[in-house]
Order: structure tokens, then sequence, then C-alpha cells
């Protein structure tokens, strides 16, 4: 049969294992390479610097993990390191933290806890062997996902953000979706990473308020994009993207309304692909090694690009799919061979040329399931936790950077005294820092919709 797909739709959320959020579904599908602390194998990490103590993997109902586990390159290395582990990099990071934190690395949530991910990984596709595209933070791993590699870098970028420096100048998937004349639109919440990559640039007029999406979704599906992402809100009162110390259950609200609005639409819905995953882990434990993987490019200046990152939740969420287990070894850029298969896009480096594809996973219905849950209740939901750390994380900071680099391109059509009262408004704080690189992303859309830039 011929794939069935006429739209892909994508929703990249943050920083969790599949030990954590899927490890439980193993009581689902024993076949799944998860985690039953009731078995006779319990995976366990020592703790540091007493390394005879060991923290095992035991349920958790922790929403908030504060503080954040650090995931930068180094200590992802670190953290697979079966001599080091992910206690002991969470410890030497947070040197005084009680037992029970250093418990959350370690920490699995019980089935149904996840009210919204269980009940999809349930009734869908589970790919139990998702990892991340490298052992490393958000940025690289997300530039992995729009384009097949990170451009040699394996570190969030530090400081004043300078495009020659942090060169993110790679071809892009949005780049050859263009040139085919394959429609696609990013929806966001305010700050989407994507366009740190300089190509997104001109690429404006593809980027929508995820209230777009809301209204797009209900619209006739033949004028739905074929290829869209979903980009989560990073911070703030409305932060859903889960990264830590954020409330899991923001996530799982926003997973639920896009798939309620996406179920709503039968015509859309019977032509659809969601793709559901995870930037990288987050540095918390996951018990499978990562494997050997095929450098994207020649960009091997920081590191080698050899080995996969740390297994990550993905779910293949559409009526074309039966519920189970898919075990091929995927990572992100297995999302950039289906759609280049797909829509004959062109080569998009090495990785993902010998990337697996999901293709054959969505061909063998011959119609579509009907017995799909038809909406997920988020009026059951435990309400969201405010965000209980005053921290600011790397992803946030580095997006900060980057509205500098936009406020330079504002300079160019906006007064001076905007300028300045922007320039001045940083200097109030995190908050205020954040407020104003939502300006600057907003003032950049607008100037550019209307052509002013």
């Amino acid at each position: 049969m011929e794939d069935p797909i006429q739209h892909v739709i994508v929703l990249m959320l943050e920083n969790h294992s599949f030990d954590q959020m899927l490890g439980c579904m193993k009581e689902v599908y024993p076949e799944l390479e998860g985690v039953d602390i009731s078995g006779p194998t319990l995976y366990t990490a020592t703790d540091y610097p007493d390394t005879t103590h060991e923290i095992a993997q035991l349920h958790t109902n922790e929403r908030t993990t504060d503080p954040d586990p650090v995931h930068e390159h180094v200590n992802v290395l670190r953290q697979l390191n079966p001599k080091y582990g992910y206690v002991s990099d969470y410890v030497q990071s947070y040197p005084h933290v009680p037992l029970e934190r250093k418990a959350e690395v370690m920490g699995i949530y019980r089935r149904g806890f996840l009210p919204v991910l269980h009940t999809l990984a349930e009734h869908f596709a589970i790919c139990d062997h998702w990892f991340s595209s490298l052992p490393g933070p958000t940025w690289p791993n997300r530039f992995f996902v729009h384009s097949g590699t990170s451009n040699g870098h394996v570190k969030m970028p530090s400081g004043v953000f300078d495009k020659n420096w942090h060169c993110y100048d790679q071809t892009t998937v949005y780049d050859h979706l263009s040139m085919k004349g394959i429609s696609w639109k990013i929806y966001h919440h305010g700050l989407p990473q994507s366009l740190v990559m300089i190509h997104q640039l001109k690429h404006a007029l593809h980027y929508h308020s995820m209230d777009t999406f809301f209204s797009d979704v209900t619209g006739a599906a033949k004028e739905f994009p074929q290829f869209s992402f979903i980009e989560p809100a990073y911070k703030g009162a409305e932060q859903n993207d889960q990264h830590p110390p954020s409330d899991v259950m923001a996530g799982e609200r926003l997973l639920a309304q896009v798939y309620n609005a996406l179920r709503a639409n039968k015509d859309l819905w019977n032509s659809s692909l969601f793709l559901f995953v995870y930037d990288e882990h987050g540095g918390f434990y996951d018990h499978l090694t990562p494997p050997a993987a095929e450098p994207p490019d020649d960009k091997i200046f920081e590191y080698a690009f050899n080995q996969l990152g740390v297994r990550v939740p993905a779910l293949l969420v559409s009526p074309w799919v039966q519920p189970g287990v898919i075990p091929t070894i995927f990572d992100h850029t297995s999302l950039l061979k289906y759609v280049s298969d797909k829509w004959g896009l062109g080569p998009l480096g090495n990785r993902t040329a010998k990337a697996a594809s999901f293709g054959s996973d969505l061909t063998k219905l011959q119609a579509p399931r009907t017995n799909t849950p038809e909406h997920i209740d988020e009026g059951t939901m435990p309400a969201p936790i405010a965000n209980p750390s005053k921290r600011v994380n790397e992803h946030q900071k580095a997006l900060v950077s980057f509205s500098h680099f936009l406020e330079q391109e504002l300079a160019k059509v906006e007064p001076l005294e905007d300028v300045a009262r922007r320039a001045l408004h940083v200097l109030e704080g995190p908050a205020a820092q954040f407020a104003t690189a939502a300006e600057r992303f907003e003032r950049f859309f607008l100037h550019k919709k209307a052509g002013r830039l």
C-alpha cells in the first residue's frame, strides 16, 4: 500500500528520558525495552563521592525537578560513562542536594501518572529505540531535527550571540520543502528556537502563533500545511515545554490540546501523522547505551558525532498505525529520512541518508483505524504548578542572547527610542530580559510580514 499520510505534524518537547516517561509501558507491552521495578533487573547509579552507595530506579511523583539536571555535552558524556554515571554527575553539579533530589534523576513515572502521554502510548505506536541525535543539550539536538546536522556544534551558545561565531547556516529541511513546493508552517508560542538557524530568517512568513494552529486545524484538510512543526512555550507563566523545573503537567495539557484539535477534524485526522518526541534526555537516567552513529558531515572540530545521544520518548500517533512497539533504532534524522523519501526532497547530510525511516510502519493498514480516542479530557488533569525556580536555564539564556541579534535588525526600521527602551528594560533582571526577547521576536515577525525587513 502507498503511504496514506498527507500531513506530518511534529511536536518536540524538552528534556526527559524514555525510562522516566515511558519505561512503565512495559506493563502493557512486555517486549518494550522499558523498566519493571518489580522484575529481576533493577538499574542503579552510584552516588558521589561515596561510589559504594547506589540509587535505584523507583517510582516518582515529582513534577518539577529542581535543580534541573545538567545536560551539556561534557555532562552527558560523564552520565554515559559506567564508571561515573547520572547521579554522580548530578551531585557534582549540585553538591548539597538531598537524597530525594538525587533519586529523581533515576525516577520513573507510574503508568497513568502522565494521563495524556500514557493514554496515547496505549493506543498508538511507541518507538522504544528513538535516541536523541547526539550526547548533548537542546540546541544541537534541535538542529538535527530541522537540518540533519548541528553544523559541528555540541554546546549551547554562551555570551552575546554572534552569527559569525554561532554559525548555524546549514541547509534546512524547510529550504528543501520550499524548493519542492511542499507547504509548511512552524507554529510557536512567541520565541521559536528554530529561527536561530540563519536560513530560517528568509522563511519568516512561514512562522505562526499557536492561535493560528488551532484555527488552521479546524479548516479543510487540503488547506492544512503538509508539514508542520510545533514549538512549545519556553518561559513565563505559560511555559509548557516540560523543561525542568517547569511542571510536566503543563506539557501534558499542550499534548492533549494538539491531539484533540487534530482528532476533531475527521478528514485531517485520517490523513495525518502526529509525531510526538523530545529533543534530549535532560540529564534523567535511561538504561540503554546509545549506539554508534554516522557523522552527519566533516565538521568534527568539537565532537566526532559517532554516537547517538540518550534515548528519548517518541510516539507515532495516527489512525494508520496499530498500537504497539516499533523497535527500530531511530534518531531525529529519521523524521528527515521519512519526509525526504516521501516528497523527494534531496540530501540532508550523511546521517539522514543512512537513518532508518518509519515509512513502512505507516503502510500496513488498508484503512484508517476508527478505535482511537476521540477526545482526551483536559478537565480531569491536575492543575499545573507554577515554576518553583528563579533560575534561567541555558536554553532560555541563549534565546535572550539571540534576541539581541534580532534587535540589530529592528534598529533598521524602528525609532531609536523603542530600541533604547528595550535596552533599558533588560537591565531589570531575568524576567524583563525574557519579556524583551519575546517583544523582539514579535516585532521581527511583524516587520517581516509587513515587508519592512
